[in-house]
């Protein structure tokens, strides 16, 4: 008996016989087969259970890009027998999404026209570099300040984080170069579901994914054209965070393409967890700090830019994801840990961790490293 039934039968075979004949006794005789054994395939058939078609339907499963196949479960009538409900399980593989949604991004791009080159600004020559650092931003987090001791919100922080720039554009001295660090967490959560993407945490959140997406777009567009109006040279390191590491991809690809047209522009497009930018005999590292601890990500650095330290004499790692300050000095680099303007969640609350919110922006020379740096609060953003 082959798969499709006995003798070879298929189900269309079938159903053609009975159209021809008119009758499934007819049917049954024209094709050589018991007509009970036919109307137990015609059954089947009508509920979508025939061998043939779960053949088809695995086939289906099996051929898609983005899932694997794991398994058929069956729930049977206990009582007749009789197949009730049937179902394929499958398991999404995690590069075939990354691939898939490359892809998506890729076609975006293609509707996407490029920003007009943005004329140079005239600055005298200098040898600085102004470092902007923003981490843990969490754009879509929801915090009400009778239980945390500050509300914060979307809107809230949209506003909090384009106020730290323009004051800090305005205070920062005269530079050649200027890099924007979003490192990580710039977004609260990463999809539909507003929970952590490894751990599942629930989180508190006061917006939908798409106008967060559209928040997260727009105000990194002002940055950016910011700081390309007041800079002859600008970088931007967007870190993979714990809340947001899909985010951050789509981020880095579809802003790397808007502003295609601007040779004054470097956007970091490394899909690795480390960023370096080298400056002079400076050289500034940085990662989100959520896959390394303070006192191991030195070591870490060095072995993945060994090229870059070998050439540099002053090195800085920058981190985030604690939300505290902290400066760690080894020997082979200062690593600093950040603060972040956006408030406390109730999780953080609970647990009674505080920690002063402030962002800086650091001034690097590329032969001395760290010459100065200006420190930014709430308070002073908001004039209190």
């Amino acid at each position: 008996m082959s798969m499709f039934g006995p003798k070879g039968v298929t189900d269309s075979q079938i159903l053609a016989a009975i159209e021809q004949t008119g009758t499934q006794a007819g049917a049954a005789a024209f094709l050589g087969i018991n007509s009970r054994t036919l109307q137990r395939r015609l059954k089947h058939i009508k509920q979508g259970t025939s061998v043939e078609q779960k053949a088809q339907a695995l086939q289906q499963f099996q051929q898609r890009n983005d899932e694997i196949f794991k398994g058929r479960s069956v729930l049977w009538n206990p009582a007749t027998g009789e197949q009730k409900l049937e179902w394929y399980k499958t398991d999404r593989d995690k590069q075939a999404q990354y691939e898939a949604m490359k892809k998506a991004i890729d076609a975006l791009k293609e509707d996407i026209p490029a920003v007009p080159k943005i004329p140079k600004p005239s600055v005298a020559e200098n040898k600085l570099l102004n470092l902007f650092i923003l981490t843990d931003a969490h754009i879509g987090m929801l915090a009400w300040g009778e239980e945390t001791g500050t509300d914060w919100d979307t809107k809230l922080a949209e506003e909090m984080i384009l106020k730290y720039f323009v004051a800090a554009i305005e205070r920062a001295p005269k530079a050649q170069r200027a890099v924007f660090a979003q490192m990580g967490d710039f977004l609260h959560y990463d999809g539909i579901e507003s929970v952590t993407p490894t751990s599942g945490h629930q989180l508190d959140t006061d917006t939908r994914f798409a106008k967060l997406v559209r928040v997260g777009i727009r105000v990194t567009r002002q940055i950016i054209e910011m700081l390309l109006a007041k800079y002859p040279l600008v970088d931007v390191v967007m870190a993979d965070g714990n809340h947001d590491p899909v985010s951050e991809i789509w981020l880095r690809e579809s802003f790397a393409d808007r502003y295609r047209n601007q040779p004054r522009l470097f956007i970091d497009q490394s899909p690795a967890p480390f960023y370096a930018i080298e400056h002079g005999s400076t050289s500034l590292f940085f990662h989100h700090g959520h896959l390394k601890k303070i006192d191991q990500i030195d070591r870490a650095i060095t072995a993945e830019f060994r090229e870059v330290f070998g050439r540099t004499k002053n090195s800085y790692c920058h981190v985030g994801h604690l939300h505290h300050h902290i400066v760690k000095e080894s020997e082979l680099m200062t690593v600093e840990q950040h603060s972040t303007l956006s408030a406390r969640d109730a999780y953080a609350s609970r647990h009674g961790w505080k920690s002063a919110r402030q962002a800086q922006v650091i001034t690097y020379h590329e032969n001395h490293g760290d010459v100065g740096r200006i420190v930014l609060t709430p308070e002073q953003l908001e004039g209190k």
